[in-house]
């Protein structure tokens, strides 16, 4: 099947540089080379691309062949990283309020002193 796709693939880009060709230029090299266009010969290479525009039609929606990276294949072990969720929360009141980490400070050093 591989080796089908890549068959239809490159018959796909001569079709697609036949067809800049005939858009920029107005020349038809496919049909030049195998006796115009009326020919029966050219008329199957048409027909050839057009069938290989359907085959790679799939490629094109197959998660394996599109423009996604890799994924990197794991011997059965998940590698989940739980990092983020079971962290310890930081304590917001001292980040906004830095006066009260001297206040905690003061208490530690004397906890027999009474205010």
């Amino acid at each position: 099947m591989k080796t089908l796709r890549r068959i239809a693939l490159a018959l796909i880009i001569i079709g697609a540089i036949n067809w800049g060709l005939v858009g920029l230029f107005r020349y038809d090299l496919v049909g030049s080379i195998f006796g115009g266009t009326d020919s029966g010969f050219a008329r199957f290479i048409f027909t050839l691309v057009g069938i290989s525009g359907i085959i790679c039609l799939g490629l094109l929606f197959n998660p394996e062949t599109a423009d996604v990276p890799e994924r990197k294949k794991s011997r059965g072990v998940a590698n989940t990283s739980y990092a983020t969720e079971f962290a310890e929360e930081p304590d917001l009141d001292r980040l906004y309020n830095p006066s009260r980490e001297a206040f905690e400070e003061q208490d530690e050093e004397d906890p027999n002193s009474s205010k």
